[in-house]
């Protein structure tokens, strides 16, 4: 079994070595890697649609093309991502080849669609293997474990022109081999579960077959939920392990409850051992049903972390590795640490410029490069993206906390959106939480849920923190 594991070791992570190597290298110079990397994208995109609306041929420094182009937003990019949807490519790219349009929500509350091409999938997918090389160097026990993760579906419906529109992570898992997909507990096909419940309890029906070693989703919030799903669903769950079925009460694709079926056997022994378990502690946590869980692979950073005091209730003392700052435009850091949320800046696929938070409204704000951060500060960032996003203001909020090599380390703090002002002291969600944590832990309590509502109507304009008792422990 060990000569196995190391063969499958060094089949699955010579490439991720190569790519942590140039990275590395990459992040002694940070700017001469994001210049060339700019220069090169506008060499590229000069002859594009938004390459000669922006004169992209005349730029010769970073200051023409700050002059060049403006601060955009996805209001700006829409009009050129929508003709690349309508069937002109040349809107915004030079022959690259256009796999999707990953599909998001935008501040607004309309559907964003960022086009991904073959050379961002490329990224996108070396750097998570950078990552996944990090996170199983520390933790090599877990490497052949099953992994445990949520894929969206990458083809809800398709643009005029007839490109998927979807979910990226069902499209980068469709992308990997099948050695790695079978590392997996769900199978593809589940991208296509719709209803959080159904989805839910087809995690802990296949997951118990198996030995879980890794717990993987975007936010805490939705592995907390699913961890607690275990107890609302043990009878149903036991009764289906010990039968060798699977419950009739979803509505699952036929495709996947085929597939499912083929994988499920009767297994009265494994359902003793959830029936005992139940009756000893009345749940049916993470911790006990799989004992070898070691990891915990989540976003740590702003007001998320508000979910990890309960992450010991139910996954005992698993490490917890922040993904890094991900979103549908790309990847924007890379932790290489367990238990801390900050990452090293992503700055090989992405050109990155940086707003203090205090002058994004300002008519001509500093605008930084990722060698020019201060230890300390806070900052929106800027995008130039392979997906055609140009200045793109995604209005995050991150802070730098230190440097590796001579790169920035980032935070995550909070959308700039979520931004509250009575009397000019512009009170953050990262703040209100930060203060809540604190305040909770002083008195050795836990809080589920609550909300803070400003007062305007008062003699003194404040805020209010309303919290159901029943959410106290």
């Amino acid at each position: 079994m060990r000569l196995l594991t190391s063969l499958l070791q060094g089949i699955l992570t010579r490439e991720a070595s190569q790519s942590r190597c140039a990275f590395h290298y990459a992040t002694m110079q940070p700017r001469e890697t994001q210049r060339e990397l700019l220069f090169s994208q506008l060499r590229d995109r000069a002859e594009t649609g938004f390459g000669r609306d922006h004169q992209f041929s005349s730029i010769r420094t970073v200051e023409d093309f700050r002059r060049q182009v403006p601060i955009t937003n996805y209001d700006y990019a829409q009009p050129y991502i929508e003709r690349v949807m309508q069937g002109e490519p040349s809107a915004l790219f030079n022959g690259d080849k256009l796999l999707m349009f990953t599909m998001t929500s935008g501040t607004t509350g309309k559907r964003k669609f960022i086009p991904v091409t073959k050379k961002y999938l490329d990224d996108y997918r070396r750097m998570w293997h950078v990552w996944g090389l990090y996170a199983y160097e520390t933790h090599p026990e877990l490497f052949l474990k099953k992994k445990m993760a949520f894929m969206g579906d990458w083809e809800e419906m398709r643009s005029p022109s007839n490109i998927p529109c979807g979910n990226m992570s069902g499209l980068t898992a469709k992308m990997q081999s099948r050695l790695v997909q079978s590392s997996y507990c769900l199978p593809l096909q589940s991208a296509k579960v719709s209803d959080i419940d159904a989805k839910l309890y087809l995690a802990w029906r296949i997951g118990v077959m198996s030995d879980v070693g890794t717990w993987m989703a975007p936010t805490p919030r939705i592995l907390v939920t699913l961890a607690r799903h275990g107890t609302t669903c043990a009878d149903e769950l036991i009764r289906d392990v010990r039968d060798g079925t699977l419950s009739a009460g979803y509505d699952y694709p036929p495709a996947l409850q085929k597939m499912v079926s083929k994988r499920l056997r009767a297994d009265p022994q494994n359902a003793h051992r959830l029936e005992t378990i139940l009756n000893e502690t009345g749940e049916l946590l993470p911790r006990r049903v799989w004992p070898n869980l070691g990891l915990i692979a989540t976003w740590l950073g702003g007001t998320f972390r508000t979910y990890l005091r309960f992450f010991p209730e139910y996954f005992g003392d698993a490490a917890v590795r922040d993904i890094g700052v991900i979103a549908s435009e790309g990847r924007f850091t890379l932790p290489i640490e367990d238990g801390t949320p900050a990452g090293i800046l992503e700055i090989g696929s992405t050109y990155f410029e940086f707003v203090p938070v205090g002058e994004i409204d300002a008519a001509s704000p500093t605008i930084l490069e990722a060698h020019e951060l201060q230890e300390g500060g806070e900052y929106y960032l800027l995008l130039t993206t392979t997906s055609g996003l140009y200045r793109y203001n995604i209005f995050d909020v991150v802070k730098c906390v230190g440097w590796y090599q001579s790169t920035p380390l980032l935070e995550f703090l909070h959308k700039g959106s979520h931004v509250v002002d009575l009397a000019g002291e512009k009170l953050t969600e990262h703040q209100v939480v930060t203060a809540v944590d604190r305040a909770l832990e002083e008195q050795g309590m836990t809080l589920r849920t609550y909300t803070m509502s400003p007062r305007r109507d008062a003699e003194r304009p404040h805020f209010t923190l309303f919290a159901e008792q029943d959410e106290f422990a």
